[in-house]
Parts: structure tokens; C-alpha cells; sequence
């Protein structure tokens, strides 16, 4: 196996390459080429240690906030800061905004962490793994147990049950059926209550099946428990691409900044504790979409829930328009010295992958619009190494084209939210 002297072998190499050809970098290019946002960082790994407080009142969950140009690492930065929280023992999902996953339904956005969630050193479906990590001796499953179980978590009672049951039967398919029910899926009562009946437990925990709208709050703080409970530190949420928010109409936009304000914390009955949520979101947002140049969000927004009898969604809403607003910390422009770098990086794993001997490319400082970001920079000296390792003799020019963010309504994701069905179970 051909390998450098930093110990990368040629495959590796190629791997990250392809990431950074397709401009989605994958793990090992973003370990390799590391992250150049310090503040950033910083800043996560302050709410990483604030996630682990071990004091009698630990926080709610924590959020933050990154905004930037298209092109200039926002996706790179979530991805740097998914390797470290892995790293530190915390369990990663990353959430892309699109039309199969609106902000506006967090029950979607719950199932999308718990499809795309990674465990440190596992690499099975997350919820499969988190049952599997479960130990009833350990002192993690009994914190978690003794929560459950209790009357002040805010739950209702088919989520203890369910748990209960997944501890002492040995039906594997029912066992099966919760770990769906955990992971956002219906469940039948009677399949439950069967389980129940089964363990000797059925007048334990006598109830009805929930209302589909009421459990996705209540998912989610149960599956961040759950995830200490399996003897992680917490469970860190990325959503990348908020700005497509933008293009909701503008009742969903107003239901997304009110689900923004939930899962930041900032809802005082509401708590998280152990779940960190990050975000991403271009710098034109607030003046595009919230502001009086663009769409007026922050004059008719909350309003609009206000119409519709819903007052308490209203101020969440003002709450996370505010926070897009004043809070959002500016990804820095990297400086010639950083671009350099990058580049000679580049090059050492571009010798490595194809066994040449990759030249330097003439270090061209700044540049104009998308020339002067890091996704142009990178992606043109790989497209001249492609080529010149092929034609020696060529002399390959990269153009672009500049990218501008639309925030037209779209048409597929224009219907005003509809509640779901009542029920979370079936009788």
C-alpha cells in the first residue's frame, strides 16, 4: 500500500478528494485538512463542556449559530464539528434542511437526527445501537430509568412503558417495535400493553395512546436521555442549510422559527438537557428574508400564528427571528496564508492518491466574489492536478459561475401546514 510520510495511503487520499471534487467533504478530508474557524471552535467546544455539567441543575440544551456566504465552509465547519464531538464521546447527527426534512415538522426533523445519527466507534442504525449500549446494571440506565419513571419529566406514560417492557421481555419483535416508537414511528397500544401483560406490569402503567402532535417534543427529550442513558455525554443536532426556510410559505416560516427557538433552549418550560443544536445559515437570511428589504418576517411572522389563536408559538417565533438576527457568529474569510495552506495541503494528498508528484501551483492572493472563497479555491487546484497528471503540458484555467441564494416560495413546499392525525398509537 502506497503511503506518505503522514501516514495516509493512497485510497484515503482519493476518498477525501472526491468529497472535495462533488463539494460535500467527507471525514477524512475534513480530518485532514483540519478547520480554520478558531472562533467558531472555540465556541463549541465551550457548549460541549457546559453539556457534561454535573451539577443538580444542568442546562437546558445549548445552541449555536454560524452564518456565511455560500462557499465558504459552513458545511466543512459542521463536519470538522461532528469529528470532534465524536471524538469527546457524544453521539452526531447531522440534519440537512430540505423539502423531505421542513424545519417547520420537527417530527420529520427528529426522524432525519435519528437516521443520520453516528455513535463513536459503532456504525449501526443509531437506535438499533443505543438499545444494544443499553446496561440495566449500569449507572447511566439507572439515572435514565429512575427519569422515566418519574412525574415530573413531562412525558406520557407509554414512553416509561415502552421502556419497561424493552428491559424484561423477550420478544424480540415487540422489542423491535419500540425501538421504531423511540425513533419517531407509531406504535400500537395493544402491542404495548401486550408486552406489559407479559412482564406482570400492565396495572403499572395504565393509558390511553397519545396525541400524534404532542410526542415530538417529547421524543426528543427522551431520546437525549436515552442517549446518556446508553453512557454517551449528550447528543449533538447540526442543521445545515436553515436558509431554506426562505422559501416556505410564510406560516411554515413562522412555525420554523418557533421550532428554532425550541430546540436552542430558549423555551423556558421546556428543557434538553445534554442536546447541543448548531446551525448554518447564509449571511444574506436576515436581510433577505427578515428584514424590510426582503420579506418583512419580523413584522408579519409571528402575527401570523397570532391570527390563528396561536399566541404561545407567536413569541417563540419572535424569539427565533431575534436569534437569526443578532446572534449568528460571521464565519471568518480565510487569509492568503490560510488558502496556501490548504493548497499545499491539497497537494500532498493529491501526490499521495495517485503516486505523482503534484507541482505547486503560483499562489494567487484574494480574488472576487466566489474566486476569493475556500470551496473555488480547493475545488480549482484539484480540477489543475487532475489535469495536469494526465497532460503534463497543459496550462488549465478554472471559471466559475457566481452562485446566489433564492429565496423564492416554492411551490412544492407552499401548502400551509396541516396537523397530523390525533392519535400516536392505535387503540
Amino acid at each position: 500500500m502506497n503511503t506518505d510520510r503522514d501516514g495516509k495511503d493512497a485510497l484515503t487520499c482519493r476518498r477525501a478528494l472526491e468529497g472535495l471534487r462533488n463539494g460535500v467533504p467527507n471525514e477524512k478530508a475534513v480530518e485532514m485538512l483540519g478547520c480554520n474557524q478558531s472562533q467558531a471552535e472555540d465556541q463549541f467546544k465551550e457548549l460541549l463542556s457546559k453539556a457534561v455539567d454535573s451539577d443538580d441543575s444542568p442546562p437546558s440544551s445549548l445552541g449555536m449559530l454560524v452564518s456565511g456566504e455560500f462557499g465558504t465552509g459552513k458545511s466543512h465547519l459542521l463536519s470538522y464539528l461532528e469529528h470532534h464531538a465524536l471524538s469527546q464521546g457524544f453521539v452526531c447527527s447531522k440534519v440537512t434542511i430540505s423539502k423531505e426534512t421542513p424545519l417547520y415538522n420537527m417530527n420529520k426533523v427528529f426522524k432525519s437526527a435519528i437516521d443520520h445519527g453516528r455513535m463513536p466507534g459503532r456504525t449501526g442504525q443509531l437506535m438499533e445501537e443505543l438499545g444494544l449500549k443499553l446496561d440495566g446494571s449500569s449507572e447511566a440506565y439507572t439515572r435514565f430509568f429512575q427519569w422515566a419513571n418519574s412525574d415530573q419529566n413531562g412525558l406520557h406514560t407509554i414512553f416509561p412503558a415502552t421502556l419497561m417492557v424493552h428491559e424484561r421481555a423477550n420478544d424480540l419483535e415487540l422489542v423491535s417495535k419500540i425501538r421504531a416508537f423511540w425513533s419517531g414511528e407509531r406504535i400500537r397500544v395493544p402491542d404495548v400493553k401486550d408486552g406489559l401483560r407479559q412482564i406482570d406490569q400492565l396495572s403499572t402503567y395504565p393509558f390511553r395512546a397519545p396525541r400524534a402532535r404532542e410526542l415530538p417534543p417529547q421524543h426528543l427529550r427522551f431520546a437525549t436521555e436515552l442517549v446518556k442513558g446508553a453512557g454517551y455525554k449528550g447528543w449533538v443536532i447540526l442543521l445545515d442549510e436553515i436558509e431554506l426556510v426562505g422559501t416556505y410559505s410564510i406560516l411554515q416560516r413562522a412555525k420554523s422559527y418557533a421550532e428554532l427557538t425550541r430546540l436552542w433552549g430558549k423555551v423556558k418550560d421546556e428543557k434538553y438537557p445534554g442536546l447541543i443544536v448548531v446551525g448554518t445559515v447564509t449571511i444574506d437570511f436576515a436581510t433577505a428574508i427578515l428584514g424590510d428589504a426582503g420579506k418583512k418576517d419580523h413584522r408579519h411572522a409571528a402575527q401570523r400564528l397570532r391570527s390563528r389563536g396561536e399566541d404561545v408559538a407567536a413569541a417563540r417565533a419572535e424569539t427565533g427571528m431575534r436569534t437569526l438576527e443578532q446572534e449568528a457568529l460571521q464565519l471568518e474569510p480565510p487569509t492568503d496564508e490560510d488558502v496556501n495552506a490548504t493548497v499545499e495541503t491539497l497537494r500532498q494528498i493529491h501526490s499521495t492518491a495517485y503516486g505523482w508528484d503534484a507541482p505547486p501551483l503560483e499562489a494567487k492572493a484574494g480574488g472576487v466574489h466566489y474566486q476569493g472563497r475556500m470551496r473555488y479555491k480547493v475545488r480549482a487546484a484539484i480540477n489543475e492536478w487532475d489535469l495536469l497528471r494526465l497532460y503534463p503540458n497543459a496550462r488549465p484555467e478554472t471559471e466559475g459561475t457566481e452562485f446566489v441564494p433564492q429565496y423564492e416560495e416554492s411551490p412544492e413546499l407552499g401548502q400551509e401546514t396541516q396537523d397530523e392525525g390525533d392519535e400516536g398509537g392505535d387503540e
